[in-house]
């Protein structure tokens, strides 16, 4: 039994093709992270991660009806906690996918819940546990926006509820990372844990929020409107009157005010980077670099009309280079490394 207290057998070797072909074509950006990340936690979260976008492609195949898509989830959820034992089929709902790599994902679940019972049992439950929590939150989002769309959009409420639903789907993710790494790699490091998850909670929210903000006009045009209905309305304004550009600067100051939430969840996720002990470098790497991107890309929406659909805002392939080679460079000098993430400096344009 090694330190971090598992036998290296029980762990999924992270160069099997489940870990490297599929979770690469799958998994976008994401998969530079995970690819940095030590061999000691690599196999189970970028498992989670495989499960999560299975579960997420079935909620997002509207060509299924809803009540399909919500037994395939449930089913899906049964077998993850081990109390299915028979297989799922997920072969209908594979030949609706327009992406080979997520028709090749659902096609493939049951192999990679094989590979699930091969980690040990403290991390299949901390899997359970996050995976719960997600699917909880897309079922959700299913029934929350079922039969919206351009023209009828639906909204959500209050403040709360967007914390929530941010909670579920990405804030978990920081609590399932946090106990995942601290179980694996710094067993014993003394650190403040309710504030690393804490930390790490607010975190997965920030990067979430980014999404909503940046996503915003494509949702709007498939009736969905994440920013509440009240803060909306105390502007004067319904989720209707953001498919129009022109309403942009009546608009302008509550969107801001959510890019400067966005903001600060940012700097508590680096907080959560620089607390981790820096030997470890590779995990802090895979905690900056989503961070920084982050970071910039509120940068770029605080410059667009965020209500014109034809601008796609979006960090480049060469600035997301250029923050992982600045990254690599300062961090041996840990001001300069720190110095990487900008101050937060609130900016509710009128």
């Amino acid at each position: 039994m090694s330190e971090s207290g598992y036998h290296a057998s029980a762990i999924p070797h992270p160069q099997s093709p489940l870990l490297t072909a599929l979770l690469r074509d799958v998994s976008r950006s994401f998969y530079l992270t995970l690819r940095v990340l030590p061999v000691a936690v690599r196999p189970q979260i970028g498992l989670a991660y495989l499960l999560a976008r299975a579960t997420d492609t079935i909620a997002d195949t509207e060509l299924v009806p809803l009540p399909e898509r919500l037994i395939a989830l449930q089913s899906l959820r049964e077998r993850i906690e081990g109390t299915r034992l028979i297989p799922v089929n997920f072969g209908a709902l594979a030949e609706r996918q327009s992406s080979p790599a997520e028709r090749m994902l659902l096609e493939r679940v049951e192999e990679a819940l094989n590979v699930f019972t091969r980690l040990t049992y403290s991390d299949q439950q901390r899997i359970r546990e996050v995976l719960s929590t997600i699917t909880s939150g897309q079922e959700l989002d299913l029934k929350r926006f079922h039969g919206a769309s351009q023209n009828g959009i639906a909204a959500l409420h209050t403040e709360a509820e967007l914390d929530d639903y941010t909670y579920r789907v990405a804030g978990c993710v920081g609590e399932f990372w946090t106990r995942i790494t601290r179980a694996h790699l710094f067993p014993v490091a003394p650190l403040d844990d309710a504030k690393l998850l804490h930390d790490g909670v607010r975190f997965g929210q920030g990067l979430q929020l980014v999404n909503i903000l940046r996503d915003l006009p494509r949702d709007l045009r498939q009736g969905r409107c994440y920013l509440p209905l009240d803060r909306l309305r105390a502007i004067g304004l319904e989720p209707a009157d953001l498919l129009n550009k022109v309403n942009e600067p009546e608009f302008r100051a509550l969107y801001h005010s959510y890019l400067d939430k966005a903001a600060t969840h940012l700097a508590a996720g680096w907080e959560y980077t620089n607390t981790l002990p820096r030997r470890f470098v590779r995990v802090r790497l895979a905690c900056a670099w989503p961070v920084l991107i982050g970071i910039r890309t509120v940068e770029k929406l605080r410059t667009a009309n965020i209500l014109d659909p034809q601008i796609r805002v979006k960090v480049s392939r060469a600035e997301v280079r250029g923050i992982i080679f600045r990254t690599l460079v300062r961090y041996p000098w840990p001001d300069a490394w720190r110095r990487l993430f900008p101050v937060p400096v609130p900016r509710n344009s009128s």
